[in-house]
């Protein structure tokens, strides 16, 4: 294999495929990019065998051919050559790899090609009518509430509801739950349900420049993202979620109106003086005035703020993680937040003042006991 390039295609090449390079793992070819040069083009591959990414390098081809390098090893050389240098990849047939530039050259032990993973069979695969914006704004009101806990694996990911008309995006870590809804959606070839891992979709986000054109598809095992000429396969999570809608209340008959900022910043503060390992905060309403509190024994520090708003029911007081209340308020992409609750010991909703007209959103958090 021979192939020379410029170090920004290179460079930009290698930072798009790190992000699917373990930074661990009993595999150490998994450490390596794949370098497939052909005559009709260079592929480079990387993977965590849960994660595949795929990107076409624009090259000048000497000589065809396959190896797998060290990525970082080759990423850290081409970060620091000077911008403007043209670098020639050489691979002679015991994977020893020169790479050769204006400055110098260096010698990179590589591996053989055939020790990398196979790509991911897309097989019977449907086309989804995802567009970019949607997806992002999918992400980013969902991503938060997925949890971290990999024994609760049907959890660590966000369920995609592929409707004919609508797309449900849920999300849960069973303290906090989002539900999405998309009214802009058209569907293409596939419709069902589909739980995506959370890092396959934040890799989607920092990829997602702008408005991005983007081709997803949905296979027996595998989700498809095409982005330019980029590709990105992702395993899905083959378990059963959690049926969302019973969990939803209907009957919350307490209803809170407050500024949406202004709600968050009083949280903010106050909950720097909330107890560390329990973040305990409450919420104090009543006809006269709402009041946001924190106390911790351990410390002998106290906290409250009052707020405006409009409250609509009976003396209330309930208590929450500051840290779940802060993560749900951020979320109200709005000037007002309705909170709508039943009993102190259930599950209060969130949702944004008005709704917009081509989306819904929905936010229900978990109160805490409060010690008092």
């Amino acid at each position: 294999m021979k192939i020379s390039t410029s170090k920004k295609e290179l460079q930009v090449a290698l930072q798009k495929l790190s992000k699917a390079t373990p930074t661990r793992s009993t595999l150490p070819i998994l450490s390596s990019v794949l370098f497939s040069v052909r005559e009709e083009g260079t592929i480079l591959r990387t993977t965590d065998l849960e994660i595949t990414i795929i990107v076409n390098l624009p090259v000048s081809l000497e000589t065809a051919g396959s190896v797998a390098i060290p990525l970082q090893t080759l990423l850290d050389v081409t970060n620091e050559l000077p911008d403007e240098a043209r670098i020639t990849l050489t691979a002679d047939e015991n994977n020893r790899v020169k790479m050769v530039t204006e400055v110098g050259s260096y010698d990179i032990m590589g591996k053989p090609a055939d020790e990398f993973p196979a790509t991911p069979e897309a097989d019977n695969r449907k086309a989804t009518g995802v567009s970019s914006n949607a997806l992002k704004e999918i992400i980013s009101k969902t991503s938060f509430a997925v949890s971290r806990d990999e024994l609760k694996p049907a959890l660590t990911g966000v369920l995609f509801r592929f409707g004919k008309t609508e797309l449900t995006a849920v999300a849960t870590d069973g303290h906090r739950l989002v539900r999405y809804t998309r009214k802009d959606y058209n569907a293409d070839e596939y419709s069902g349900d589909v739980i995506v891992p959370r890092k396959f979709l934040s890799l989607l986000l920092n990829v997602l420049v702008g408005d991005s054109a983007i081709q997803m598809w949905m296979g027996d095992n595998h989700m498809t993202a095409t982005i330019g000429e980029d590709t990105y396969f992702t395993r899905i999570i083959d378990e059963r979620f959690p049926d969302f809608q019973s969990v939803i209340p209907q009957d919350n008959d307490k209803a809170f109106t407050a500024n949406q900022n202004e709600l968050l910043s009083a949280v903010r503060r106050v909950s720097i003086f909330s107890n560390k390992s329990t973040h305990q905060i409450a919420l104090r309403l009543n006809k006269e005035n709402f009041k946001i509190t924190t106390e911790d024994p351990e410390k002998s520090s106290k906290a409250q703020e009052k707020i405006s708003g409009e409250f609509d029911g009976e003396d209330f007081v309930i208590g929450y993680n500051a840290r779940y209340l802060k993560d749900i308020l951020s979320h109200v992409d709005n000037e007002k937040v309705i909170i709508k609750f039943k009993t102190p010991i259930s599950a209060a909703l969130f949702y944004p003042g008005t709704q917009n007209e081509k989306s819904e959103l929905t936010m229900l958090l978990m109160p805490i006991r409060l010690n008092e």
